[in-house]
């Protein structure tokens, strides 16, 4: 029996119209919420909750950590490992499998003694007129948010967006939002912070490896605050210690407390639940600090140019910088053990790099990727000392400089291949993408190297050095 018998025929059309109605109104909200989904703000939040997973899912299966690059040269020097490391009075300690090429450097210059100030500093400075910029609801904004504090600082009327759509257009996708484009794009390096200031605004800037605290000090006490390129640890995901680059816009320091005074755009733990006015103790500040071999930015009014490069004093000559950065890294060869003894002969390579001396550059990153593969184990609990700064490659490229130079094409690939495919969930590191297609040529793949280079400058539009190999290879970008 079915349940219209007993209805009336304008019963069982009114009962077939409502139940019609019902349908339609089911479609119409599952229409809508497909096509609300394809929105762009929503579609955002899904497609990134999608992509956090992936990562995580990424990572898990390949942890970035247990990533280690064993350059192809160890096999013809490597019985130089322990000699030079003992040169140094340390002993090696490499990971499983791992060996390199070790050669001493370049023989340690005397080291000056920087004199950076005549008379004594105040005791504390605290920089008035300072605009604090965050960098939340971003993706990897420090680089654009500290830049902007630096201009804001004299003046300048724009925001991190408009140094980001310069130095880190992301993607060249145009479905997706400017916001999300720029997720790819980790890190955005201090040489386009430096083309944005010089090429887009009535400032100027100085950058230098080498720096030191009263350095610092001198500089700020004086007007003049300082950008820094700086690690630090946060646990991930998996609970692990992570190292991660970040930059810092250091407004202040006190004596009496041993701090700086720092804007720091990611955390939330300064001034009104924000990054500002951060204090930061001064070993916590230099600890940080060496894993960009003391890299410092000024940014200033062109005027103003020879007040600061008499502030810089030394600093002022950039070979001089270098030079004295190299010094350090010599000096902390010897002294630091551990995760910051890997950052010494880093830094060592990067100095060497500066200097163009790319064949002792070369053997000093050897000798820090060993270092790198004794830095923890997998499955040991993690700590500062113990957990391997996979991310280095993504923020600084001297290894394929000092590589690919020395001829070592091989190496630069395998690098790159190691970086982009075992310490990132997705390939979409410009700079190493770049620097294969770079070694490609070198090799006569010219095929490889103009996909690379293609792919970089769909990647970050802007990308010069991508753009200029196009063209040198009479191709469009």
């Amino acid at each position: 029996m079915s349940k219209y018998d007993d209805m009336t025929p304008r019963e069982r059309m009114e009962k077939k119209r409502k139940r019609s109605q019902r349908y339609l109104i089911v479609a119409f909200v599952l229409m809508m919420l497909g096509l609300t989904i394809l929105l762009p703000p929503v579609r955002s939040r899904v497609g990134n909750k999608l992509d956090d997973w992936k990562t995580r899912f990424t990572y898990w299966l390949n942890p970035p950590d247990e990533a280690v690059f064993v350059p192809e040269e160890q096999d013809v020097l490597g019985t130089m490992v322990a000699a030079t490391l003992a040169a140094y009075g340390q002993t090696p300690t490499p990971g499983p499998t791992a060996t390199a090429t070790l050669l001493p450097g370049s023989t340690p210059l005397p080291t000056a003694t920087p004199t950076v100030s005549p008379t004594p500093l105040p005791q504390v400075v605290d920089l008035p007129g300072v605009t604090y910029v965050d960098q939340h609801n971003r993706w990897n904004y420090c680089g654009p948010a500290n830049l902007t504090m630096a201009l804001k600082f004299w003046g300048w009327g724009g925001n991190r967006d408009d140094i980001a759509r310069a130095i880190k257009p992301g993607e060249n996708d145009p479905e997706l939002s400017f916001i999300d484009r720029g997720k790819a794009d980790k890190n955005v390096m201090p040489y386009e912070m430096v083309n944005f200031v010089v090429d887009s605004t009535d400032y100027a800037i100085v950058v230098r490896y080498g720096g030191e605290m009263g350095l610092l000090k001198n500089l700020i006490a004086n007007g003049y605050p300082v950008v820094i390129e700086k690690g630090y640890y946060e646990r991930d995901y998996a609970g692990k210690v992570a190292w991660l680059g970040h930059y810092l816009f250091v407004t202040g320091y006190d004596e009496g407390e041993g701090v700086f005074i720092v804007q720091d755009a990611y955390l939330e733990t300064g001034d009104n639940g924000t990054g500002a006015n951060i204090r930061v103790p001064y070993e916590d500040f230099q600890d940080g600090w060496r894993g960009f071999n003391y890299l410092f930015m000024v940014v200033y009014p062109p005027d103003q140019e020879q007040k600061v490069y008499s502030l810089l004093g030394p600093w002022a000559d950039d070979t001089w910088a270098d030079r004295h950065a190299l010094d350090i890294a010599n000096e902390e060869i010897g002294t630091q053990t551990g995760i910051d003894e890997f950052f010494a002969w880093f830094n060592k390579g990067t100095s060497h790099v500066e200097l163009a001396e790319y064949v002792d550059a070369s053997f000093a990153y050897d000798t820090a990727f060993v270092l790198y593969a004794g830095i923890g184990e997998p499955n040991e609990a993690e700590t500062v000392e113990t957990q391997r700064p996979y991310r280095i490659m993504w923020y600084q490229t001297g290894p394929y400089w000092a590589y690919h130079y020395s001829g070592r094409y091989q190496d630069v690939i395998n690098l790159a291949n190691t970086t982009l495919y075992d310490t990132v969930s997705e390939p979409t590191l410009e700079e190493s993408i770049y620097w294969r297609g770079m070694a490609y040529l070198a090799l006569g793949e010219t095929g490889n190297a103009v996909a690379d280079f293609r792919q970089t400058v769909y990647l970050n539009p802007s990308f010069i050095p991508g753009i200029s190999m196009l063209q040198q290879l009479g191709l469009e970008p």
